[in-house]
């Protein structure tokens, strides 16, 4: 449930037995027992579930700011569209900013055709990513018409759903803003930064509510790109001064509009693109996007990887 670039050693391994004999598939145990993964035992149907639960909507997210495969894909579309260096601009730095700016790099930095499959020949998948376009939309509709009281009953109603049922000795995925704050690929002064609407996150948690989805029923399959965004709105949504913050950015900062309009275009490009099921599509959007961001990829590589790591090894700290 990972890359070649991380550190297998604790990370989820999902095994399916499919028609192999008792002999043989603890043959394949003992060999995969050198990468001191966690053994995750399930079907393939599980697995498919599972997979469009944890990463298709998240990819989704991030692909869109530069979809989480299509999350982060629209966050990425979405920057390049308006030629924008997310380290370069104030509300784009510092603390869960620096979590989502890295996390898109490393995803376009990766084969376009990975996150196609997971996104398209995966039907599970397709629904979410729809759902996921849609929360975009109904949430900037809000938002632009400034229906105050209606937006914060839909951030609430999901952010119950979602958070509601943690326990108080719910230790948090991420640590706190001023460590995440070391994983920056900018220079700009902390006093320089601006609030940001988080419509990315706020529509993550509202796609997660409409679906009755509950991220922390997959967390034994989590990937790490997966346990970031996690984090990122986990810590969001338990933080009241931030998401106050995030709620007032997005009702009232007129100045903000346009980058969030052009994440809601980008999501439902991407959601389009998938329903359509057409590969050639896929590689286009994510390779032009890839190109713009091409000579930040080495450093965020690097970041990526230590931030994984930091976050990893206070989660086995925590589990002990």
């Amino acid at each position: 449930m990972h890359g070649p670039g991380v550190n297998p050693k604790g990370q989820p391994l999902v095994v399916i037995r499919q028609r192999a004999t008792d002999d043989k598939y603890q043959l394949v145990l003992n060999i995969l027992s050198c990468f001191e993964s966690n053994i995750v035992h399930l079907s393939a149907e599980m697995h498919d579930r599972i997979t469009a639960d944890t990463q298709a909507v998240t990819h989704a997210a991030f692909l869109t700011s530069v979809s989480f495969s299509s999350l982060l894909s629209s966050m990425g579309s979405a920057w390049k569209e308006n030629h924008q260096f997310p380290w370069l601009v104030p509300r784009h730095v510092g603390g869960i900013e620096n979590v989502k700016v890295n996390v898109t790099l490393r995803i376009y930095s990766n084969k376009w055709h990975v996150y196609a499959g997971l996104a398209i020949m995966n039907p599970i998948a397709k629904m979410q990513i729809s759902q996921y376009a849609k929360s975009v939309a109904d949430l900037f509709k809000l938002m632009i018409q400034q229906k105050e009281e209606e937006f914060r009953t839909r951030i609430k109603n999901a952010g119950d759903y979602v958070f509601g049922g943690l326990q108080k000795d719910h230790v948090p995925i991420l640590l706190s803003d001023e460590i995440l704050d070391e994983f920056s690929l900018s220079n700009m002064p902390k006093e320089n930064r601006l609030p940001n609407s988080h419509l990315s996150l706020l529509a993550m948690v509202d796609c997660w509510y409409t679906l009755k989805l509950n991220p922390y029923d997959h967390m034994v399959c989590q990937t790490p790109l997966f346990r970031l965004w996690m984090g990122i709105t986990e810590y969001l949504y338990r933080s009241p001064l931030m998401l106050e913050d995030t709620i007032q950015a997005a009702l009232y900062r007129i100045e903000i509009r346009s980058d969030d309009m052009e994440f809601v275009t980008c999501a439902r490009g991407w959601a389009e693109c998938v329903e359509l099921g057409s590969m050639e599509a896929y590689q286009k959007r994510f390779t032009n996007t890839a190109d713009f961001f091409r000579d930040r990829f080495s450093e965020s590589t690097v970041v990526g990887n230590n931030m994984i790591t930091m976050i990893s090894k206070n989660m086995q700290k925590t589990s002990h």
